[in-house]
């Protein structure tokens, strides 16, 4: 039995239409309809991915898979108060955060290093470089040649603008282990920023 979608007010009544039909189609598990779901999906969220996992391309399809897996699974609780594309949008940042927070962990630092600089100092210049457009395809390079944890914790702050706190609790580690990271992190991608011609 399909599950009724409500009507948002905000939304041209004719897209509401579009997308209840959609959905109901794949709950009544129309081949169709459930190639259609996967397309719109796809190509929303594949440039979204591409953003954010700059570091691991090569991860961009398994994620993109789980995301589709976990919308499909819950698309009998989609209850219609957002846009379909928002309400997947909501599934792939919860996706991307555990991708973030497992790879981090994995990091392997220990809490007992040496402090490195504290991010005041280096924040405000490695914000404007990731913002400019100018210099992005710089940026992408020197992301995607850093460590991973390296790349996904400065995408995760900067790109993402989770705060340290929000950091170390989605990766389990500690602030100050979070902050380290992130130092090192900075460091590396100044080091590298300054040795890459242009």
């Amino acid at each position: 039995m399909a599950a009724k979608i409500p009507i948002q007010p905000a939304q041209a009544p004719e897209f509401v239409s579009d997308e209840r039909r959609l959905v109901a189609s794949v709950l009544g598990k129309d081949r169709k309809a459930t190639a259609e779901f996967v397309d719109r999906c796809a190509d929303w969220m594949y440039p979204f991915l591409r953003r954010r996992l700059v570091p691991r391309p090569d991860v961009i399809e398994d994620i993109l898979q789980d995301i589709l897996l976990a919308a499909w699974q819950a698309l009998p609780t989609y209850r219609g108060d957002s846009s379909l594309q928002s309400w997947i949008f909501g599934i792939a940042r919860h996706k991307i955060d555990d991708y973030y927070r497992k790879r981090i962990l994995e990091d392997g630092t220990s809490e007992d290093e040496e402090d490195c600089a504290p991010e005041p100092a280096l924040a405000p210049n490695l914000e404007q470089q990731l913002d400019s457009s100018a210099q992005q395809e710089k940026v992408q390079q020197i992301l995607s040649r850093l460590p991973e944890s390296y790349a996904l914790a400065l995408i995760w702050r900067y790109r993402d603008e989770k705060s340290v706190r929000e950091m170390a609790q989605l990766s389990g580690k500690t602030e100050k282990a979070m902050e380290r990271l992130l130092a090192r992190a900075r460091e590396d991608f100044r080091r590298r920023w300054n040795d890459v011609e242009y």
